[in-house]
């Protein structure tokens, strides 16, 4: 088994067929190793947009890649046929975070429809170098840059240019290599031809905002009290906001009202459901029963 890290740069652009913005890939960049994790071969395209003249000027300064450099670039169609002749069968396929997948597919579907690149099996790196960042006593609290995690894991990249798509991919090389652990990194190898893999990558969750929806189990709407844990008593129909639903309950072993929220969010083949429980206040008059103010 080989392995492959992909890079691409893309650049934002209205695309007027479909009313929106699209981020167009505008460079596909890889690298090839073999088992013992040497660079084997490498692999550059820049491609020609069908979208746009020119590039914008942040994409410039943030890649490097010129509105000259992007027209004499091939057609997108062509760059994934290369790309797809150059990589190993049984390869596994890592970015840095699986943003580029999300790029790929509306790519894929937008700009080059009936042709897909090869990604058979796939690892998000950002992710795997993260874990093993936090196992080495790293504090990591958000997603972390491919810069910094260099950085942190004093892996050089000198003479490399960050944000060009290859030399991205010889960092993330460089990283793979250094903190490879073949237990962790295998557990984290997903199969793209199972369990519906860009299906389920491409599904946006959505909120639940009808109380009687088909996905709300009903058991899920029954409320302990957080003090004594006996049943309690709901006294107000569900209201909804702001993606939870709220109630209103009564404890009778406590003598107590408490309030209640509920949210249910439909991922691709299951519902999160998330529970809250508050001290009720109730609302109180800015007027007293005399007509003096409080």
């Amino acid at each position: 088994m080989s392995y492959t890290i992909l890079d691409l740069e893309w650049d934002s652009v209205y695309y007027p067929a479909k009313d929106r913005y699209i981020n167009q890939i505008l460079q596909i960049g890889a690298v090839k190793l073999n088992n013992n994790f040497k660079v084997i071969d490498t692999f550059e395209r820049t491609v020609r947009s069908s979208i746009s003249d020119k590039v914008s000027g942040r994409f410039t300064r943030l890649t490097g890649i010129t509105t000259k450099d992007m027209l004499a670039g091939v057609p997108l169609s062509t760059a994934v046929l290369e790309y797809n002749a150059w990589i190993d069968e049984d390869t596994v396929t890592m970015t840095w975070s699986n943003s580029d997948l999300y790029t790929v597919m509306d790519n894929e579907r937008t700009l080059i429809k009936g042709i897909k690149f090869n990604i058979d099996y796939y690892v998000d790196l950002q992710s795997y170098i993260q874990n093993e960042m936090i196992l080495l006593g790293h504090e990591v609290k958000s997603q972390i840059s491919l810069a910094d995690a260099a950085e942190k894991l004093g892996v050089k990249i000198e003479g490399l240019e960050l944000h060009t798509a290859k030399d991205d991919s010889l960092v993330c090389a460089a990283l793979l290599k250094k903190y490879f652990n073949k237990k962790r990194f295998f557990a984290m190898v997903q199969d793209t031809s199972q369990n519906n893999f860009f299906k389920r990558l491409a599904f946006k969750p959505v909120f639940i905002d009808d109380i009687n929806s088909k996905y709300v189990n009903k058991e899920e709407l029954n409320f302990h009290c957080n003090k004594c844990g006996a049943p309690a008593e709901q006294k107000e129909a569900w209201k909804y906001r702001n993606r939870w639903f709220f109630s209103v309950f009564y404890c009778k072993n406590c003598d107590r009202m408490f309030s209640a929220r509920i949210c249910f969010k439909k991922g691709y083949d299951s519902i999160t459901v998330k529970k809250k429980v508050f001290e009720y206040k109730k609302a109180q008059s800015s007027v007293k029963k005399d007509g003096e103010e409080k």
